[in-house]
């Protein structure tokens, strides 16, 4: 048996916690740079994101049909059909696809709703808040769907599907 040092030991453990510091410290800093690069591309990666998910074509599909069912108008009742089928085609699968339909049919229902007027008091009322959600939802969607269909890489769609 040898006999340790009294100050071997610590000047080990002395060293090993500061390499450790030293590691924690330059992942941090590798971790703040990494932040700085998804913050700055985070707002089009979300809203790419948005584009692909079928959920934002099922919302406006309800508002809609919240909005124009009592009393039935034909017109805009036409849209969530249209908006059920798109969701349909992304969960089978066409996420860049659907994602056009969708900004499609949500620029088509926005042009239709803004040639309507609202009086600023109704603009208030659980009917015009209901409007003025559907129609911040059209414009996300809009852009949103947008981004992902311009920018959707449809080759890599398709090996993720097995449709080579």
């Amino acid at each position: 048996m040898t006999q340790s040092r009294p100050g071997e030991l610590f000047s080990f453990y002395t060293y090993s916690t500061t390499s450790a510091t030293i590691a924690q410290q330059q992942q941090q800093i590798m971790a703040d740079k990494g932040t700085q690069e998804q913050a700055k591309q985070s707002t089009i990666q979300y809203l790419k994101a948005w584009g692909e998910n079928p959920l934002p074509a099922t919302l406006l599909a309800t508002c809609i049909t919240a909005l124009h069912f009592r009393p039935a108008q034909p017109l805009p009742l036409t849209f969530p059909p249209i908006l059920l089928a798109s969701t349909y085609a992304n969960l089978s699968g066409y996420k860049i696809d659907s994602a056009g339909i969708t900004a499609a049919w949500s620029g088509l229902y926005l042009l239709l709703a803004q040639r309507r007027k609202q009086k600023l008091v109704s603009k208030f009322g659980a009917r015009g808040l209901v409007r003025g959600a559907t129609l911040g939802l059209c414009v996300v969607n809009l852009v949103g769907g947008g981004l992902a269909y311009t920018f959707g890489d449809r080759k890599k769609e398709d090996r993720e599907w097995g449709r080579d």
